[in-house]
């Protein structure tokens, strides 16, 4: 089995007999039904081959789908001009870089369908390429875009040029409803929907298929398909990790799958990490190994968010499928970057309760953030998890304790604002962490205990409190009889209470029982 691990080119992964999961139905229905469409994907789940399939498709290079199910569909097969604009080659990070990439595409058009409007502005060039290819050819031209977001990525926290960029982009997309008359199909890709954009504000004939259930699956890969077409696969993946073929399934479900694009729909697994591991025979994160989700971290520090609502708080569609309220939340932009997914839907309410994807994502993120919200000292996190999982599954709570008292006593910050909130993200990401070796359990909103720890022979009973002293925190867990709630268990169970010193940002008092 070839994998196309990094490889984007339809063409090339046809050629070189490479793996290809067939989406050529969907690639179908698209055309056939619509003209217009964006779709948001997180990264590495394959828009980039999508664009390529569809390049081809519109090229009329037939033999390249042979045995594929848009061969069947298929009769007329037109070669037809394609505008493929990429903007996920080039870093944005001055007014005349996009540009420069706009001008860079213009310019190769140009060469092929004339040049007399070389000197006008790029949305000008970009109009006068469309008709004259239109012209020239006598078919209707297909306008590909990947990446198009990629320069408002790199921009969040520079909204000046960041504008600016919306303006021009703003400008240049306009082409797409001006010639509408000369266009067949036109698709934009992305990770993220910046809803200011002209795209999403003036074109308002694109259709966005990114929470569309009928194309769920157009990018990434549903179990169905693994056990179609990866099922021997998959058996050489068990055999080389000592398990069993369905205990081998799970495994893979729990790292991997999880995706949900839209409500009541199948979940889809990660591409890039699925075929990582069945090639390589190993379980790792491979997603995050590509990439750090650093502007991610600088839109947490920015909203003030509080780590521990991740998972509790649910959004309106609206809400979900835009990014401009990232200043207000950071769910939408986790959301569409794929580190949140759809859990359930609330029909009354009409909104969407988000949670981890999978297992990767969620501890692939927590680690990540982990030398953000905890002391450094020389660069470097000082919070090392095996050393805190010791003491909790050895039943030394006091030496746990004081650990973590170390811990918050550093003076080295990153991130600095609200001691408070500070400290409870700060538990969160140290607790969580903890949480993937042993079993930790979070509160909720109905206000039961801050904090549970089990382990085989342990349980720990947390109470938080702030600017008070742990005397107050032991006396809620004694008032509220929350160890009644193990009064059956043969575990030792430990009281503990803690207080944060928000002046000193530091654990200033702590108790056991």
């Amino acid at each position: 089995m070839k994998y196309p691990i990094g490889i984007q080119n339809f063409g090339k992964i046809r050629r070189d007999g490479y793996l290809y999961l067939d989406k050529t139905d969907l690639v179908y229905k698209m055309v056939n039904e619509g003209s217009y469409y964006f779709l948001s994907r997180p990264r590495r789940f394959g828009k980039s081959l999508l664009v390529s399939t569809l390049r081809a498709y519109f090229e009329g290079k037939r033999e390249l789908f042979y045995g594929l199910a848009l061969e069947r569909l298929e009769h007329e097969w037109v070669e037809r001009p394609v505008l493929h604009l990429d903007l996920n080659t080039r870093e944005y990070k001055d007014e005349s870089s996009l540009t420069a990439e706009l001008n860079r595409h213009l310019e190769m058009w140009e060469r092929q369908y004339g040049s007399e409007y070389a000197d006008r502005a790029t949305e000008e060039r970009f109009l006068h390429i469309v008709q004259k290819a239109h012209e020239q050819t006598g078919h209707r031209v297909a306008i590909l875009v990947d990446e198009y977001d990629k320069p408002l990525l790199q921009t969040l926290d520079a909204p000046e040029l960041q504008e600016t960029y919306r303006s021009k982009l703003k400008a240049f997309y306009s082409v797409l409803k001006t010639c509408d008359g000369d266009i067949k199909f036109a698709l934009l890709t992305g990770v993220t929907k910046f809803g200011k954009v002209s795209v999403f504000s003036d074109l308002n004939n694109l259709a966005d298929i990114s929470m569309d259930w009928r194309y769920a699956a157009l990018c990434g890969i549903t179990e169905e398909e693994i056990r179609q077409c990866l099922d021997g696969e998959v058996e050489q993946l068990a055999a080389r990790n000592g398990l069993t073929k369905e205990v081998c399934y799970d495994e893979l479900r729990r790292n991997y799958d999880g995706y949900h694009f839209d409500r009541d729909v199948p979940g889809v697994y990660n591409p890039f990490s699925l075929l990582n591991t069945l090639s390589t025979r190993r379980f790792r994160s491979y997603w995050f190994e590509t990439g750090t989700p650093s502007f991610l971290v600088e839109q947490l520090k920015k909203s003030g968010y509080n780590l521990e609502h991740l998972t509790t708080e649910s959004l309106h569609e609206d809400a979900l499928n835009s990014i401009d309220a990232v200043d207000r939340t950071p769910l939408p932009l986790l959301y569409q970057s794929g580190y949140l997914t759809i859990k359930s839907y609330d029909t009354r309410f009409k909104r969407y309760n988000l949670g981890f994807p999978n297992r990767e994502v969620e501890e692939g993120l927590i680690n990540y953030l982990i030398p953000y919200y905890t002391p450094t000292r020389e660069g470097k996190t000082v919070f090392d998890v095996e050393l805190f999982v010791k003491d909790v599954t050895e039943g030394r709570a006091g030496q746990f304790m004081k650990r973590l008292s170390t811990l918050f006593a550093d003076s080295s910050y990153q991130i600095a604002g609200n001691a408070e909130l500070y400290f409870h993200n700060a538990v969160y990401v140290i607790f969580k962490m903890m949480g993937f070796y042993v079993e930790v359990e979070r509160a909720t909103s109905e206000g039961r205990m801050d904090m549970v720890v089990k382990t085989d022979r342990y349980i720990y009973i947390f109470e938080f409190k702030i600017n008070k002293n742990a005397a107050e925190a032991l006396r809620q867990i004694e008032e509220r009889r929350y160890a009644e709630a193990f009064a059956l268990e043969e575990r030792r169970i430990y009281r503990i209470g803690v207080n944060f010193d928000t002046a000193t940002r530091s654990i200033d008092d702590w108790e056991i029982l």
